[in-house]
């Protein structure tokens, strides 16, 4: 059997005895970070590259080397990180306690759901853009690969709870959004806030609590 064949035969395997309740689902735990559309990056960063600094999890993307500085009404946060590729609307991700900090009122929205949402200075040594709107607090979700959504039988779109098995904060987050997509890796992405509250550590996984 070629090496190829015996790779997908083992996927097969695995994929056939994965259940909800018992599928460890890796976490990412996402800080303040900045999508950018190319026109704004070419204000803030002209003459520059977008330069990869290392490569995501979610095949394609990566944080980049280059970092800004967003300011609110009551504060201002430095470094914040660009991650790559370019997106068609800039967008800024950040926690609750990071609103509060700069005195932005930000709702809780999945990616590119700016609609209504407020805005923000984004400044860095060579240029300025003022964001009419688009930033958000990501809601918490689940990156799932095509096939491990359809063994799982779970759908784009709908919110599941889940349980993080931690030592002394255990939790179970509701309304968590799953997102399905061939290229995914599966992945869960909460915020800062919501790993503290957890004590989420490197080695903690999420499981999907049975409905």
């Amino acid at each position: 059997m070629e090496r190829e064949e015996l790779k997908q035969l083992i996927k097969e395997v695995v994929l056939a005895y994965m259940t909800k309740e018992e599928t460890h689902i890796p976490i990412g735990v996402s800080n303040r970070h900045l999508h950018l559309c190319e026109a704004d990056f070419r204000i803030l960063f002209p003459n520059e590259e977008l330069k990869v600094m290392k490569m995501l999890k979610q095949p394609g993307e990566f944080a980049a080397e280059q970092t800004v500085t967003v300011v609110g009404s009551k504060g201002q946060i430095e470094r914040v990180r660009i991650l790559g590729p370019f997106r068609g609307e800039t967008q800024l991700e950040i926690s609750k306690t990071d609103a509060r900090t700069i005195g932005v009122n930000a709702p809780i929205r999945m990616s590119g759901k700016l609609a209504g949402t407020p805005g923000v200075k984004l400044l860095t040594d060579t240029g300025e853009v003022i964001l009419k709107q688009g930033v958000i607090v990501a809601k918490r979700h689940i990156h799932v690969p095509t096939t491990v959504a359809k063994n799982l039988q779970l759908t784009d779109g709908e919110e599941v709870a889940v349980r993080l098995q931690t030592e002394e904060r255990s939790l179970i987050f509701q309304g968590c959004a799953i997102r399905i997509n061939d290229n995914f890796a599966l992945e869960m992405h909460i915020d800062t806030d919501e790993a503290n509250a957890a004590d989420v550590k490197e080695y903690t996984v999420a499981t999907i609590v049975k409905n």
